[in-house]
């Protein structure tokens, strides 16, 4: 495919959901085309459509980063905020306060997917997904529930091999086995989740960690449900295994949120009788940025507040994968 490195189109769009407005950055080739059309769908919570978040330092967001690669191999791309997230989020919580949902999830894709699919220089039957993380999940949702204009092919960074719940648990347990009443903390996590998922009230043990303390507080806050329930029970594998078109999987071994033994076996056995690509870089992390060092030296709180900075930089092995796949399919 034709390298297009310089004069690149990229144009902000937004249309009405339910209420709301959902915003975006349409990103094209020049020339006329028809290109094939990519929809990034951004990882969990506040993360915005450059994959950045409130909650972490930095505005070297990876989806800007991979969106702009992608203009230089000839693809059209759409990112968009989730209405949640971004600039808009606060003037758009009243509405979402007690909806948020799956489906309200898959509504937000669906039309960025219609939206992109709409453009008369797009290409409709050469049309992707490129997601990270949570964003993975509603991807495969997407493709799996029969709609209007279906991926060619899904490019899923991160995606955990089990529920969500059980990827924070692995994570919990890591960070609590170190102290000397951990087992104790964990029965304690264990019991206030249970709590929640039979939709009780969530009374964390004071014993607990400030951060476990603020993640238990977050699932059960009133904005947050339903959507939280469900996501907490929703497990990639399900959905894999449905899928009919070529699907590339890629998780880091720096990753330290999804682990690429666990979750990249649990995949791959999903997976079996499908076109199924699966790619482990070396050093990519989560959000497929370069990580240099061991993995045992690597931290959580280290590494996440690296993962926007500005010397951060898409993993080299990683971004050529995804763009080889992507030419291939396309």
């Amino acid at each position: 495919m034709e390298d297009r490195r310089a004069n690149a189109v990229s144009v902000e769009i937004d249309w009405p959901l339910e209420g709301t407005t959902m915003y975006a950055t349409l990103i094209r080739p020049p020339g006329p085309g028809p290109f094939p059309g990519v929809v990034m769908v951004a990882g969990s919570g506040p993360t915005d459509r450059d994959w950045c978040s409130p909650l972490l330092p930095g505005t070297n967001g990876s989806g800007r980063l991979l969106a702009e690669a992608l203009a230089a191999k000839g693809f059209a791309s759409l990112r968009y905020d989730k209405r949640a997230s971004g600039p808009h989020a606060r003037e758009n919580m009243p509405f979402l306060t007690g909806r948020m949902s799956l489906q309200g999830h898959l509504d937000e894709l669906a039309g960025a997917v219609r939206v992109l699919a709409g453009e008369p220089w797009i290409d409709r039957s050469r049309l992707f997904a490129l997601a990270n993380s949570e964003g993975t999940l509603h991807a495969l949702n997407y493709q799996v529930h029969s709609p209007p204009y279906p991926f060619a092919g899904l490019v899923l960074t991160a995606p955990p091999g089990r529920s969500m719940g059980a990827v924070a648990r692995a994570q919990i347990a890591s960070q609590l086995s170190s102290l000397p009443d951990g087992p104790a903390l964990l029965a304690a996590y264990d019991a206030a989740i249970a709590r929640f998922l039979a939709g009780g009230v969530v009374m964390p043990d004071p014993s607990l960690p400030p951060g476990i303390h603020m993640l238990l507080q977050s699932l059960a806050h009133p904005a947050n449900l339903p959507f939280t329930r469900e996501l907490w029970a929703t497990d990639a594998t399900t959905w894999l295994a449905q899928v009919q078109v070529p699907v590339l999987v890629v998780i880091g071994q720096k990753d330290i949120q999804v682990d690429w033994h666990v979750d990249g076996s649990a995949l791959q056995q999903a997976a079996a009788g499908r076109d199924v690509t699966f790619f482990f870089p070396e050093h990519a992390n989560h959000v497929l940025k370069h990580e240099p060092r061991p993995r045992s030296e690597l931290t959580p709180s280290e590494v996440t507040s690296s993962y926007n900075s500005p010397s951060a930089r898409l993993d080299p092995q990683t971004l050529e994968s995804i763009l080889i796949w992507l030419e291939a399919h396309a």
